[in-house]
């Protein structure tokens, strides 16, 4: 979450000179299923940074949050400031819509209202530099790779899907089916949500490809992974993957996942990227195809800048 609130930020930065400040806030842990209504924040737990500005700082211009426990005080952020700081919430509330100045949405997510803006996806924090900064430092063990280079980008248990060792297993044959046929490599990385025993499935199934496993130590290879797929490979479960894998042009391969519950808004992100060009369903072939790369988050950066630069406290 935390990407999508700073890849929005950044991109701000990159359209106008400005200084961002991160706080990482959490509620202690007595308090933080109370509803955002009754939250104040003497509540906050001690490891969270202070929410108010330095001494000698004022307010910022802007401030954008992501996430649940960010509510309480994104509601209350422009009657602090005085009506200075212009408020950004992503992804829905589902809390008090009308009190933040913009709400940078998820398409898919179907929320609807002046102060609105839909986005495919969700904002993050790949760019064309940051792909070639993240690419540099493993250039020496992935360029040499034969092609295409597949980058896998599995993820794991949620609310609405799960991974198990069988399934796992499943997917790592008809992936490695899939390299050996086209003559290419894999670039394979898992998510936190990834179940151990699932991990260890398919790591033993396509340790014998040419490529690179990571296994979470060291150096994170996922920029440089974006950086180098000739193609990429989701799984369904990851809104925020699918969006980066998107706005890279290369062809972005969905692998299904075990469903636990209807999971409505996942079809409509992926209906959304077949549209754009961008996506389909893993077939068990590394077929080609391009598209313009999808760029959300500048757009909505851009969305941001309008709007603040036309609104004032008074008219807020």
């Amino acid at each position: 979450m935390e990407n999508q609130a700073l890849g929005l930020a950044e991109a701000v930065q990159r359209l106008f000179s400005s200084r961002i400040v991160v706080k990482r806030i959490r509620w202690r842990k007595a308090f933080d299923k109370l509803p955002s209504a009754l939250k104040a924040t003497w509540m906050l737990d001690p490891s969270s940074d202070p929410v108010e500005p330095a001494a000698g700082e004022a307010w910022p211009d802007l401030w954008i949050a992501t996430g649940r426990a960010t509510l309480p005080l994104s509601a209350r952020v422009r009657q602090w400031s005085g009506g200075k700081t212009f408020v950004v919430q992503t992804q829905d509330p589902r809390w008090r819509n009308d009190v933040y100045d913009l709400i940078v949405a998820p398409a898919h997510d179907g929320v609807v209202g002046a102060n609105v803006m839909s986005v495919t996806g969700s904002p993050h924090r790949v760019t064309t530099d940051r792909l070639a900064e993240g690419a540099a430092a493993f250039a020496d063990r992935l360029e040499p790779l034969p092609q295409p280079r597949v980058a896998a980008l599995i993820g794991g248990r949620s609310r609405a899907f799960d991974l198990s060792e069988a399934h796992a297993a499943d997917l790592a044959d008809r992936i490695a089916g899939a390299i050996e046929a086209a003559g290419g490599s894999l670039m394979l990385t898992f998510s936190r949500r990834t179940p151990e025993a699932a991990k260890a499935a398919m790591s033993a199934r396509l340790a014998h490809l040419p490529g690179l496993i990571w296994d979470g130590e060291g150096a994170n290879p996922y920029f440089a992974f974006l950086k180098f797929a000739d193609h990429i490979l989701v799984t369904e479960d990851s809104a925020n993957m699918a969006a980066e894998a998107a706005s890279t042009g290369a062809p972005v391969h969905i692998l299904p996942m075990i469903p636990l519950k209807p999971a409505d808004k996942f079809a409509r992100l992926h209906a959304d990227l077949r549209e754009r060009g961008a996506a389909r369903p893993f077939d068990g072939s590394l077929n080609v195809w391009s598209y313009a790369p999808l760029a959300e988050t500048v757009r909505a950066a851009h969305e941001i800048l309008a709007r603040l630069m036309t609104a004032s406290p008074g008219s807020r």
